[in-house]
């Protein structure tokens, strides 16, 4: 595993990890709201290492990463965070996997600089807009409902939302010890960021309609997070996007199913 730092927009500065060989095709994995670049672990210990070069990074207010306040609305700062991480790398064919609210974050790249430096992109779980009718349409009810707790300051009530939210990222109950690492990760993500990336106003509709590169969109039936509309509307907005649904799978196919989604993405890129 290789660790380093690398500058993000406005000077902040992100935490990367690395693995396979360096001159092997990159996938850069973006994670999701409150998460971290840890959860990628059944990926970055699978056999998708020997063949690429997997790139996680914690995105600005999450993980090792800084947590600045005020520097979460504008959509070229996320996009200036994937292109400082794609700087770094020694092959410019990178393939950008976003997992729900990485989804956003990859379209804000996509928005901003366009596919020249890309290869293709998996959507998984995902969003693209905030502050929209959609996105309102397509956020599942019981998440929703955690917006308090998620923006609260007293420790009990957000440790208790996000033990909450864990449990709804999978289908399937956790392994206690899935459980507590996830919930660690989660409570390394201040309030006041949490609270940011739920008030952004965005949508790239425009974007995804213009997007030509190949396009995987990979969504758990029983997503209660991300409602699998938001990939039936991507699949509609993406030219030619492929759209594989996981039956009994919820908003982590790459945890809760990781052979079936390793062997998608690796069969996704190497067709690139």
């Amino acid at each position: 595993m290789d660790s380093y730092t690398v500058t993000g927009g406005d000077g902040v500065e992100l935490v990367v990890d690395a693995v396979g060989p360096t001159d092997a095709r990159p996938i850069v994995f973006v994670h999701g709201y409150s998460q971290s670049r840890l959860c990628w672990t059944r990926q970055f210990e699978s056999a998708l290492a020997d063949a690429f070069r997997l790139v996680a990074f914690d995105i600005r207010g999450h993980g090792d990463s800084e947590k600045p306040t005020g520097a979460y609305a504008d959509p070229r700062l996320w996009a200036d965070d994937v292109r400082a991480v794609l700087d770094g790398l020694d092959r410019d064919d990178p393939v950008l996997v976003g997992w729900s609210y990485g989804g956003l974050i990859i379209s804000d790249y996509l928005s901003v600089y366009g596919t020249a430096n890309v290869s293709g992109a998996n959507y998984v779980g995902a969003i693209s807009e905030k502050g929209t009718e959609d996105a309102a349409r397509f956020g599942g009810e019981e998440f929703v409902a955690l917006a308090d707790g998620f923006n609260s300051t007293d420790a009990e009530t957000c440790v208790e939302t996000l033990a909450t939210f864990v449990d709804l990222c999978v289908e399937e109950p956790l392994d206690p010890n899935d459980l507590h690492f996830m919930l660690g990760y989660n409570v390394k993500t201040p309030p006041h960021v949490r609270e940011a990336l739920q008030a952004r106003a965005v949508e790239n509709e425009a974007t995804l309609r213009g997007l030509d590169v190949p396009v995987l969109l990979t969504h758990g039936e029983a997503d209660p997070v991300v409602l699998p509309g938001a990939a039936k509307k991507h699949a509609d907005l993406i030219p030619d996007a492929e759209l594989s649904l996981y039956a009994d799978v919820g908003h982590s196919p790459f945890f809760e199913r990781p052979e079936r989604f390793n062997g998608e993405l690796r069969a996704f890129v190497e067709t690139l």
